[in-house]
């Protein structure tokens, strides 16, 4: 055994004890935290496998960002860990029928590309896998791709949807009652008498008195 198979069993564990962990703690926080192990070890097994820049997206995007927005929002919620725990034996069937399910399918998607014996790929001198991703990522997949950004825009868009949809201060509009609006409704010609201000020169002349006078 090489020292690079020691390195992925080794990383291979941790992921997998940091996903049972997110699932099986009952603090909220300590199931975050998990979770961004289990993303730390996997950009490991991702750079242990010469794609670093999946393993570096991996930790600046879901570690750095997503995770950690996670967590302040755990953190700053007053979550009732006991009432999200009420009927979880009920569900335990069904998830875990769909969880070996997914083993399965897994395990014979990749089984016979990559635990079978094969031979190292030897790959020229410059060459760089993210270029290598980004041109099959949108050109092999671009229509994928591009459906995969609009569910992504209609998920944001519906999450802050419901989320002010029964809030009373919220300031919404009806397309409908826009476009039924008239001009009548909305403008109001008023007729007003002009009003004439006197020249600063002749308003001066007038109250100032002459030496005649004085």
């Amino acid at each position: 055994m090489v020292f690079t198979d020691i390195v992925f069993y080794t990383l291979a564990a941790i992921l997998l004890f940091a996903g049972l962990r997110v699932i099986t703690t009952r603090n909220p926080v300590h199931a975050a935290l998990f979770l961004v192990l289990a993303f730390f070890t996997a950009a490991g097994i991702w750079l242990l496998l010469e794609a670093e820049f999946l393993g570096i997206a991996l930790v600046l995007v879901y570690v750095g960002a997503v995770m950690v927005l996670f967590l302040f929002v755990v953190m700053m919620l007053d979550i009732n860990v006991d009432k999200l725990r009420e009927g979880f034996w009920e569900y335990l069937p069904m998830a875990g029928f769909i969880g070996v399910l997914m083993v399965v399918e897994m395990a014979m998607v990749l089984g016979g590309k990559y635990f079978s014996p094969t031979h190292a790929v030897t790959k020229p001198a410059g060459y760089s896998n993210t270029a290598e991703l980004g041109s099959v990522l949108y050109t092999d997949y671009l229509l994928p791709f591009e459906l995969a950004s609009v569910v992504l825009l209609v998920a944001i868009v519906a999450a802050i949807v419901l989320t002010l949809r029964d809030r009373q201060d919220n300031k919404s509009m009806n397309p409908a009652e826009q476009v039924k609006v008239r001009k009548q409704d909305r403008l109001r010609i008023v007729s007003m008498a002009a009003e004439v201000e006197q020249p600063i020169a002749e308003s001066v002349a007038i109250d100032t008195p002459t030496e005649g006078k004085q």
